[in-house]
């Protein structure tokens, strides 16, 4: 790709499905399956938003954002949390260095682990709360406080955030309010029978693959900025209005199935991650305006997180994403 200051929107996006299609290409050289999971997790990453996977372990959630950083030429960065982790742990910390030669001595910065382009931040529930509020202060202001000074960090900045849905014992779950910073809540699934088999088969070898390099971050942020100024328009706006306050068991536009089951629903954060997840599915088609399908495909993985159950549905078997689903179904579009 030329310069972002030479290349005009439009003839970027007309490169995106290409582009699109050959890192899922190189991903499925060591990822088997996972192809919901891989268009979601793009999607946030070019709609410039983050990620919370929840998965069992063993089912290559590390390798995957691994992978995609060799492919994009990000530089990658895991954090592994642990209940004894201090926030300077991942922000880093200024360190006294004692010049023998001359006698001067000066703090120096050392960066830590946020320091990175793709962060897998894994088992973040595993942290004390304290240590979680860094990395999501990271993840808002795209900067790093330390001893009273600023840092930046570097674009494209991407925080993917597992959770294991076991051992809950001594974890420490993240608020409602941290939940909200991310843009997507993704569900790790079992393989099928098919891919578990092709899995044993192709991981039991020493032949490795290695994947081709398809873009840098100059690239990624020229499709960001050219996916944003995609047109939402006036009708689709206020569908994804209505359906993030249907949501919202108090207020006067809500569902009622939302009033029977749910504690705490969506706020404005939504609409905006709606929109910007519908961007990306419209320009992945070819079109340069986003339309209600857009919306209705992205809507579990951006509200499943930010609709709080109550105890009625934990009792009646009910899940985010049945009560979305019924949801999308009633509202007339």
């Amino acid at each position: 790709m030329e310069s972002a200051a030479t290349v005009k929107p439009s003839e970027c996006l007309k490169t995106f499905p290409g582009v699109w299609n050959a890192i899922t290409a190189e991903l499925h050289k060591r990822i088997v399956g996972q192809d919901r999971l891989i268009e979601q997790l793009l999607t946030s990453l070019f709609a410039r938003g983050h990620c919370l996977i929840i998965g069992v372990p063993g089912l290559a959630k590390t390798l995957l954002i691994q992978t995609l950083g060799e492919i994009a030429d990000l530089h990658f960065s895991r954090i592994q949390f642990t209940p004894d982790m201090m926030p300077s742990d991942i922000t880093g910390s200024e360190i006294l260095d004692d010049d023998p030669a001359t006698g001067r001595r000066e703090f120096r910065f050392v960066r830590g682990p946020v320091f990175g382009q793709l962060i897998l931040a894994d088992e973040i529930n595993r942290t004390p709360p304290k240590t979680q509020a860094a990395l999501l202060e990271a993840m808002q202001e795209k900067k790093v406080t330390v001893a009273g000074k600023r840092y930046d960090l570097q674009e494209p900045f991407f925080v993917l955030a597992t959770q294991n849905p076991i051992e809950q014992e001594g974890t420490y779950p993240l608020p409602e309010a941290q939940l909200d910073r991310f843009m997507f809540c993704l569900n790790v699934d079992y393989p099928t029978m098919d891919e578990e088999v092709e899995i044993l088969l192709s991981t039991t070898m020493d032949e490795v693959q290695t994947p081709t390099k398809v873009l840098n971050a100059r690239n990624f942020l020229e499709l960001q900025t050219a996916i944003r100024r995609i047109p939402v328009p006036q009708s689709v706006a206020r569908f994804i209005a209505r359906l993030v306050r249907a949501t919202r068991p108090t207020g006067p536009e809500a569902s009622p199935l939302m009033k029977q089951y749910v504690r705490w629903g969506a706020g404005p954060r939504a609409c905006q991650y709606l929109a910007l997840a519908g961007k990306v599915h419209a320009a992945l088609e070819g079109r340069f305006n986003v339309a209600v399908e857009d919306i209705h495909r992205m809507a579990c993985p951006v509200l499943r997180h930010r609709v709080i159950l109550n105890y009625r549905a934990e009792a009646d078997a009910r899940t985010a994403d049945d009560l979305i689903a019924e949801l999308l179904r009633d509202l007339p579009a």
